[in-house]
């Protein structure tokens, strides 16, 4: 059965809006560097794509990919690693690009995994925090939105893999019946 959306959350427009400032201000922060920005596969791709495009300055891409879900919500608690870096992150200005923290164990997981290897420093970026499902304090460095508990599907929130590409950001109300 399809989904029923409720409510858009975030437009599209809030959406380039705010990611446009937020590559404005790491573009500001890290001038004169070289950073890497560390997409999160795969919600953060869409974001990831528009972010690299609003930094006002080059930036060099590469992709991990954590699993803390199984089949759907809730979270499992156990986060995997299951896709890793291609290339060495030692002494380099490392911005992790998260699509949405919420209890905050895949990014405790991925700071440390990721201060393992020398970086010269780890930062995060987030589109969407989640701050009352927090289980694990964790910094970060530039949030585009804080929401409710709701599941939220579009711009890279998926539902079994599908509504990925929808161009703004919608709550999930209720599963359709029969």
């Amino acid at each position: 059965m399809p989904p029923r959306f409720g409510r858009v959350l975030i437009s599209g427009d809030e959406i380039a809006a705010r990611v446009l400032e937020l590559g404005r201000a790491i573009g500001r922060e890290h001038a004169g560097q070289d950073p890497l920005l560390v997409g999160v596969l795969k919600g953060a791709v869409i974001f990831l794509a528009d972010l690299v495009r609003a930094i006002p300055m080059e930036v060099t891409v590469d992709f991990m990919g954590v699993s803390a879900y199984g089949a759907g919500p809730p979270s499992s608690g156990v986060v995997r690693l299951t896709a890793d870096l291609s290339e060495s992150i030692e002494g380099r200005d490392v911005i992790i690009v998260e699509d949405i923290i919420d209890t905050g164990r895949t990014l405790a997981y991925l700071r440390s995994n990721l201060s393992t290897r020398r970086p010269r420093s780890v930062s995060v970026c987030v589109l969407l925090d989640k701050m009352e499902r927090r289980e694990v304090d964790v910094k970060l460095d530039y949030v585009g939105f804080v929401i409710p508990d709701q599941w939220v599907l579009g711009y890279g929130f998926d539902l079994g893999g599908l509504y990925r590409g929808l161009p703004y950001i919608t709550v999930l109300e209720a599963e359709a019946s029969g």
